[in-house]
C-alpha cells in the first residue's frame, strides 16, 4: 500500500485517531452543564505509548508535516514499529515549539526533542559519547494511530436505554450521579461480557442530572441558617432540605419539571445521535435512587397533590350532607353543589376546546419498560397519599402497566430509607419475604419467575432476656431451630454453617439459591420429614397464638400455598454479607447500591430477559 501526505484523512483512524475522553458515548459532553468534558482530536502519538501529543503541538506539526511533505510518497507499508535509529542521519526539516523541537529525518521519521536545559545538557555529553541525537534524548512520533481502523471499530448499536435518575444530595456534590453512573455501567459491561455476550441487546447508562439547574429559592435557606455547627447544617441543607422542597407545594411543581424537561431533553438528543433506535424498536428502562424514585413515580402517573385537595373537599361535602341542618343551611348548600356542577361543566367544556385545537404532548416521549426503584421510599409516600392494599395482586392497584410494563423494588436489608411495596398490593405479602437477588457468580441460578413465595419470621428481635428465650421456645415448621431475626426476612449472616450446608444440598433444586430457615438438611430421613410435617403443624398453632400474627395458607416446607399471589413479584432484596455488620451497613447501605456486580447481573437479566427466551428458544429448536 503506498500513501500520499496531504491524502492521509481517508484512511480513518490510522491517520486521525478520535480520542472521546467521556463516561457515555453518543450523548457527548452536553448532558454536563457545569464540567466541561474535553474531546481531543490525535493526529501525532508517541511511539510505545502511543498517546496523543497535546492537540496545539500537534496541529502545529501537521501544518509544517503538511507544508513541507505533500505529495511525498511513504513507507511501501505503513509499519508502526519503529526503525533502526537514524545515526549520522541529519534532519532535513526542523520545527521550533515553545518548550520543544521537531527535526523530520525524513518523511515517516520524525522525532521529538525537549529543548529544558537539563536535557540540552545530557543531549551533548551523549552525542560527545559518541551516541546520536536520536537515539539518546529523542521521542520518536507517529502520524495516525497504531492499529488501522475497520468497518468493525464501532459500538455495538444500542437497543436499550437506562436513565439513571439521582436522588438526595446531588446539591452537595455535584457530578455524584455521573460518577455512579460510570461505576454502574462499569460493572454491568463485566457482568454483560461474562453472560450476555452471545445476546443482541446493548445496554447504555445515562446519568439525569436534574438538580443543578433549580433555583428554588435561591440562598433564603442558607441566609436563615445559624452559624454553629455550620458544616452539618450545610450538608443538611444540600441533602435532606430536597425532601422538604419536594413535600412544599411552593417548590414541588418545580422538582417534578426539572426531572420531566431533562428525561425527555436526554432523550431527544440520544435519538437524534442514534437515528435507527426508534426505528428498531430501542427500550427504554429507568433506575432511580431514593427521592428520585417518587419524583419519577409521580412524574409517570401524573400525580399531583390537587387531586387529595379535591378528595378531602368532597368527604367534607358527604359529612355535611350526613349531619342536622336548618332549612337556610339545606339551602345554601344545594347552591353550592349546583354551583359547582355548574363551574365543572364550563371548566369540561373549555378543556374540551382546548384538547381539539391543541394535542397535549405526553408527559414523558418514550414508553417505560422497567422502572428500577433502588432504596426507595416509594411506599411511605404511597401510604401516606391513601393507597392501601387490595385484593387483585396486580401492579396495577400501584403503577399501571400501560404506563410502566414492569415495577422492581430493589433494597439492601439494612438500608433506613428503603420500604417494600408489595404489602401495598396485597396485605398478606407483609408476612413473605421479598425474593433474595441472586449473586453474581452463583451457577445455574434459579430464574426469579420460579421461586416460591416464602414466609418470613415474624418475631420481633428481643428486648430482653426473656423476651429471646420466650421466642427461641417457640416450635418451629423445620427440623433447625428458630432463628432470632428482623422482621422482614432471614439473612444468611445467621444460618449458620449447618444450615449452608444443609441448604447447599436442597439447592439443586431450587438452583442453589432459593433458601431459608425453612430448609431442611440434606441427612433427614422420611420418617423425621413426616415427624417435621407434624410438629410443623403444631407448632404454626402455637405460633400463630403466640405472636399475635393471622395464620396464612402454607404448607409444611414454608412456601406459600397458590391462593391469592402477586402476577409478578416486585420486592428484591440483596443478601447480606457473611461478615457484615448490620450497624455499619446502615449507615453506608444506601449509596451501595452503583458498584454492586449483583445489582448489574439483575439489570440485565430483566432488560435482556426477551432475547435470553428467544436465543433458549431457538437453541432448543436446533436440538
Amino acid at each position: 500500500m503506498r500513501l500520499e501526505v496531504g491524502r492521509l484523512q481517508a484512511c480513518g483512524a490510522q491517520a486521525h485517531a478520535i480520542v472521546l475522553l467521556l463516561d457515555f458515548p453518543d450523548v457527548g459532553g452536553e448532558i454536563l452543564k457545569t464540567e466541561k468534558i474535553p474531546v481531543m482530536r490525535g493526529q501525532w502519538f508517541i511511539d510505545g505509548t502511543w498517546q496523543p501529543l497535546e492537540e496545539e503541538e500537534s496541529n502545529l506539526i501537521e501544518q509544517e508535516h503538511l507544508n513541507r511533505f505533500r505529495g511525498q510518497q511513504l513507507q511501501e507499508s505503513f509499519d508502526m514499529e519503529v526503525s533502526k535509529p537514524v545515526d549520522g542521519k541529519e534532519a532535513i526539516h526542523s520545527l521550533k515549539l515553545s518548550r520543544n523541537h521537531v527535526d523530520w529525518h525524513s518523511v515517516d521519521e520524525v522525532y521529538l526533542y525537549s529543548d529544558a536545559t537539563t536535557s540540552k545538557i545530557a543531549r551533548t555529553v551523549t552525542q560527545k559519547l559518541g551516541f546520536s541525537k536520536a537515539s539518546s534524548s529523542g521521542t520518536r512520533l507517529h502520524r495516525g494511530y497504531v492499529e488501522e481502523a475497520t468497518l468493525e471499530d464501532k459500538p455495538p448499536q444500542t437497543s436499550h436505554i437506562v436513565f439513571v435518575v439521582h436522588g438526595i444530595g446531588q446539591k452537595m456534590d455535584q457530578g455524584r450521579i455521573i460518577k455512579n453512573t460510570a461505576m454502574m455501567r462499569d460493572t454491568a459491561r463485566k457482568i454483560e461480557e461474562k453472560y450476555f455476550s452471545n445476546l443482541a441487546t446493548h445496554v447504555e447508562f445515562l446519568p439525569v442530572e436534574w438538580r443543578s439547574k433549580l433555583t428554588l429559592d435561591g440562598d433564603t435557606v442558607d441566609s436563615i441558617t445559624p452559624d454553629k455547627v455550620r458544616g452539618l447544617r450545610d450538608m443538611l441543607n444540600s441533602s435532606a432540605m430536597d425532601i422538604m422542597y419536594y413535600t412544599s407545594p411552593l417548590y414541588r411543581d418545580e422538582l417534578v419539571k426539572g426531572l420531566q424537561q431533562e428525561l425527555n431533553r436526554l432523550y431527544t438528543l440520544f435519538c437524534s445521535r442514534n437515528p435507527e433506535f426508534e426505528e428498531k424498536g430501542g427500550k427504554v428502562s429507568i433506575v432511580s435512587h431514593s427521592l428520585g424514585c417518587v419524583i419519577t413515580y409521580d412524574i409517570m402517573t401524573g400525580w399531583n397533590p390537587v387531586r387529595l385537595y379535591e378528595q378531602l373537599l368532597q368527604k367534607e361535602e358527604e359529612e355535611l350532607e350526613d349531619r342536622w341542618m336548618s332549612y337556610e343551611e339545606q339551602r345554601l348548600l344545594e347552591e353550592l353543589y349546583i354551583t359547582k356542577q355548574r363551574l365543572r361543566e364550563i371548566e369540561e367544556r373549555l378543556h374540551g376546546l382546548k384538547a381539539s385545537t391543541i394535542s397535549k404532548p405526553p408527559v414523558l416521549k418514550f414508553k417505560v419498560e422497567n422502572f428500577f426503584c433502588m432504596g426507595s421510599p416509594l411506599a411511605v409516600f404511597l401510604a401516606l397519599r391513601g393507597i392501601r392494599p387490595g385484593n387483585s395482586g396486580s401492579q396495577d392497584h400501584i403503577l399501571p402497566r400501560t404506563i410502566c410494563n414492569r415495577l422492581l423494588n430493589i433494597f439492601h436489608p439494612t438500608d433506613p430509607v428503603a420500604y417494600r411495596l408489595e404489602p401495598l398490593i396485597l396485605k398478606h405479602y407483609s408476612n413473605i419475604s421479598p425474593v433474595q437477588i441472586h449473586w453474581y457468580n452463583t451457577a445455574n441460578p434459579l430464574p426469579y419467575e420460579h421461586m416460591k413465595p416464602s414466609f418470613l419470621n415474624p418475631t420481633k428481635e428481643p428486648t430482653s432476656v426473656t423476651d429471646s428465650e420466650s421466642v427461641s421456645t417457640v416450635p418451629s415448621p423445620t427440623t433447625s431451630p428458630v432463628m432470632v431475626r428482623r422482621h422482614y426476612g432471614e439473612s444468611i449472616t445467621n444460618i449458620g454453617k449447618a444450615s449452608i450446608l444443609g441448604a447447599a444440598s436442597i439447592g439443586k433444586g431450587l438452583g442453589g439459591m432459593l433458601f431459608s430457615r425453612f430448609g431442611r438438611s440434606s441427612t433427614t430421613t422420611p420418617q423425621t420429614l413426616e415427624t417435621g410435617k407434624d410438629g410443623a403443624e403444631g407448632g404454626d398453632d402455637k405460633k400463630a397464638t403466640t405472636v399475635g400474627t393471622p395464620p396464612l395458607p402454607h404448607s409444611s416446607s414454608g412456601f406459600l400455598e397458590p391462593t391469592v399471589e402477586l402476577e409478578h413479584r416486585i420486592d428484591f432484596e440483596l443478601r447480606e454479607g457473611l461478615v457484615e455488620s448490620r450497624y455499619w451497613s446502615a449507615v453506608t447501605s444506601h449509596t451501595a447500591y452503583w458498584s454492586s456486580l449483583d445489582i448489574a447481573l439483575f439489570l440485565l437479566t430483566f432488560m435482556c430477559k426477551h432475547d435470553q427466551e428467544d436465543t433458549d428458544k431457538s437453541n432448543l429448536d436446533t436440538i
